[in-house]
């Protein structure tokens, strides 16, 4: 009873009226008795600065809110809780087939529609832009009508009073203009034009205002005609449709044109304006066409270069895979090379899982865990780290402000970016020279590449160095994947794709300024937050007995579904495997209580890993649901809802811990519920 009856809670005088309504004199019935559904919308109305009202039921019962109230006149607030069209009978033909069409299942939106109210006792001309929304009881079938609406009355009668004005200059305009000037009315002819007409079209005045002006319009453009007169015959001026006309030997011309009824409504005419853009025309596509060829050329080339590099990196990952296996089945293998050999594939793997996540994140589809933290403290924790990658004969210099500068991203992420950086530094100074690391609040992101400057709470993280510096030619290349300008076995040309993507991902940016024999400056840009109102808990130790822990895998893959099942059984879990998100719901209709977690792929054939995740919150919400991914565009752009994510490749070690995480954290919820 009180989550319904609050949903009448500050909604201003209408929330007032609602609460002392007799509502069971209606087809709604008493509050208490409304779906959850009514009482969301009437909450949401009631709280709205936006006209808003709600017709439910058979008899299509007006609910409404404050902002509405005006648009009633005398007819507020007896029309609290009655039928809709006995407060508009007068709009019933206009609007009733409208909202015959609404509990069919279809929206609808209007824009200036036209309607006479009589809502101050007399007649008035008025006009309204609106949606119609049906709104699904819970068997499927349209119960309701929800509608946002605004008055548009004073705007078209603005638009007119324009028009109006305008017609006092008309004649002059008509005899000086190149542009097509003229008058016409709704059944199809010119009854005024101006002097460019003929000398456009090379027809007389007196045969353009004699044939119907269907005639000389292009047959492909016919039925956009139709519709911008249907749009003037409703009032609504319209404006940039382009439609061709005919020349006296058959020549198209191409026209923009803007259209405007007259002012007075009675009227069967209307103005217009043309203005050729037939060499505009070929001009832009002409320059289309240059254009997507240039892109094609672009994206083969980048194309090229990445499937080569992503070959070239992988082939050598894969030689030495191959190579340490096929010495791995040798007989009589001494256990010193055996560990060696099986220390070379878990090393080749974890750099072939950090390739593909420098490439996932140049094409901002990596999954990220952003956290707040201190970008300055980030950055003096990792400045002993960059000094020893860069050396003893660079000098490494930082200028972090006192005060924290706390940014909302993925922390290893940013490390990883700065490290990039830095690498790229040293290797720019050949071992020598300065690097210098500032950290700043800043205002505003300057004008980077095409793109204007940005105006917020920005933190900055500089990285300069005074080694040769990056050509002009060179610059607009250096975050483009696999692009190097090292030797052959240097580098793999991922670096400053991954500080690129991470930037972009992260909602920021990366602004590099550099003079050849001077030095490189790559600025950071990324959102200032406010403080994190608590710290991350701990990560737990992994678990190395799972003492009987039930887990369901739901995973589409037999190979990896077996390796995960198997590794689960050798750390003493207990497992159930399904293919798939149906096999997993069925699973839990049975028995959900038999299960601790549900250890679930993202990407699935059917409904997705995310889908089934929600599922489970919502119908069992205490069972905890970790993640596993490679790739999945969902999760780069919308994050993981709250779920653990566990990355593929991922070590037992790792799965051990996010599964004690997920049902420690499970645990301590339940604990903390009782």
């Amino acid at each position: 009873m009180i989550a319904e009856t609050s949903a009448f809670t500050g909604g201003g005088t209408m929330g007032v009226l609602m609460r002392a309504y007799d509502w069971s004199r209606t087809s709604l019935g008493p509050q208490e008795h409304w779906s959850q559904s009514l009482l969301t919308l009437v909450r949401v109305m009631l709280n709205s600065r936006q006209p808003m009202f709600i017709c439910w039921g058979v008899d299509r019962t007006l609910v409404y809110n404050d902002t509405y109230a005006p648009m009633l006149g005398e007819r507020h607030p007896a029309a609290l809780g009655r039928p809709f069209f006995e407060t508009w009978p007068e709009v019933q033909d206009e609007v009733g087939a409208l909202m015959d069409r609404v509990f069919a299942g279809d929206p609808v939106h209007m824009d200036d529609l036209q309607l006479t109210l009589h809502r101050s006792g007399y007649p008035e001309e008025t006009h309204f832009a609106f949606s119609y929304t049906p709104v699904p009881g819970d068997d499927g079938v349209i119960v309701g009508l929800f509608c946002a609406c605004t008055e548009t009355t004073n705007r078209v009668t603005d638009e007119r009073r324009q028009v109006a004005e305008a017609q006092r200059e008309r004649d002059r305009l008509f005899e000086m203009s190149r542009d097509l000037f003229g008058v016409a009315t709704f059944d199809g002819y010119l009854t005024s034009i101006n002097p460019a007409w003929s000398r456009q079209l090379g027809r007389p005045d007196a045969e353009l205002l004699a044939r119907p002006f269907s005639e000389i319009i292009h047959p492909d453009d016919l039925a956009v005609t139709g519709d911008v007169v249907a749009a003037l015959r409703s009032g609504r001026a319209v404006h940039q449709f382009h439609v061709r006309l005919l020349t006296a030997d058959s020549t198209p011309i191409s026209f923009a044109w803007s259209a405007v009824p007259e002012a007075d409504a009675a009227s069967s005419s209307f103005y217009t304006v043309g203005r050729d853009i037939t060499s505009e025309k070929h001009a832009a596509e002409a320059l289309a066409r240059t254009e997507e060829a240039l892109r094609q050329a672009q994206k083969m080339e980048a194309v090229g270069q990445l499937t080569g590099g992503v070959a070239h990196d992988f082939n050598n990952l894969l030689t030495v895979i191959k190579s340490s296996t096929d010495l791995l089945k040798r007989p009589g293998l001494p256990e010193e090379r055996r560990q060696r050999y099986i220390g070379a594939i878990s090393d080749t793997v974890a750099r072939a899982a950090k390739l593909t996540g420098q490439l996932l994140a140049f094409a901002r589809r990596q999954a990220l865990k952003p956290e707040v933290f201190d970008a300055g403290r980030s950055v003096a924790t990792i400045s002993d780290m960059v000094g020893t990658l860069s050396g003893s004969r660079i000098k490494i210099v930082t200028d972090i402000p006192d005060e924290p500068c706390f940014i909302d991203a993925d922390p290893s992420q940013f490390d990883t970016a700065l490290v990039n950086m830095a690498v790229n530094a040293r290797d720019a100074m050949n071992g020598e020279g300065t690097l210098t690391i500032t950290v700043h609040p800043v205002s505003t992101i300057p004008p980077i590449r095409t793109h204007p400057a940005v105006f917020g709470d920005f933190v900055a993280v500089c990285i300069e160095d005074t080694g040769s510096g990056i050509a002009p030619e060179q610059i607009e290349h250096i975050f483009e994947p696999f692009f190097t300008t090292k030797g052959v076995g240097q580098g793999t040309g991922l670096g400053l794709s991954q500080v690129f993507g991470f930037a972009k991902q992260s909602g920021g940016e990366i602004r590099v300024q550099s003079t050849v024999g001077q030095g490189t400056m790559f600025v950071l840009y990324l959102p200032r937050v406010e403080a994190a109102a608590h710290l991350p808990q701990a990560e737990p130790e992994p678990l190395v007995d799972g003492h009987g822990m039930c887990v369901l895998v739901v995973e589409d893959n037999a190979e990896v579904g077996t390796f995960a099942t198997q590794t689960l059984a050798e750390l003493g879990y207990v497992t159930a495997w399904a293919t798939n998100a149906e096999e997993a719901l069925a699973e839990l209709a049975r028995d959900a209580d038999r299960f601790d977690v549900v250890f679930t792929d993202v990407v699935m054939p059917g409904m997705n890993g995310i889908d089934l995740a929600h599922r489970i919150r919502r119908d069992h919400h205490d069972l905890p649901v970790l993640l596993a991914s490679g790739y999945s565009h969902v999760l780069a752009q919308n994050g993981t809802y709250g779920f653990e994510l566990l990355h593929k490749p991922y070590s037992v070690e790792q799965l051990s811990r996010l599964l004690r995480k997920v049902a420690t954290w499970q645990r301590r919820k339940r604990i903390m519920g009782r």
